[in-house]
């Protein structure tokens, strides 16, 4: 797992990646790349991601999961708690 400095986490499962690319090819901010050893996508650039998910989205193997930062929110004053 690699923690982007935004604070999305991305993980790859190397087992379940074959190498096709595609993640690679939709990610805007060329945040990952593949890996000449292994043949398999791995995270060059973390400092890029915004956290839009498409490689997730568009991985065909369940390779890579984006687990976005959550903005933390206020709780109004007198604000009924469920």
């Amino acid at each position: 797992m690699t923690t982007t400095p935004p604070g999305h986490k991305l993980t790859i499962i190397p087992r379940f990646c074959k190498g096709c690319e595609i993640c690679i090819s939709f990610c805007p901010k060329d945040v990952l790349a593949l890996d000449a050893k292994t043949l398999k996508v791995k995270v060059l650039n973390p400092e890029k991601c915004t956290g839009c998910r498409l490689c997730e989205l568009y991985c065909p193997d369940f390779a890579i999961f984006v687990e976005t930062a959550r903005r933390k929110t206020r709780t109004l004053v007198g604000a009924v708690q469920p």
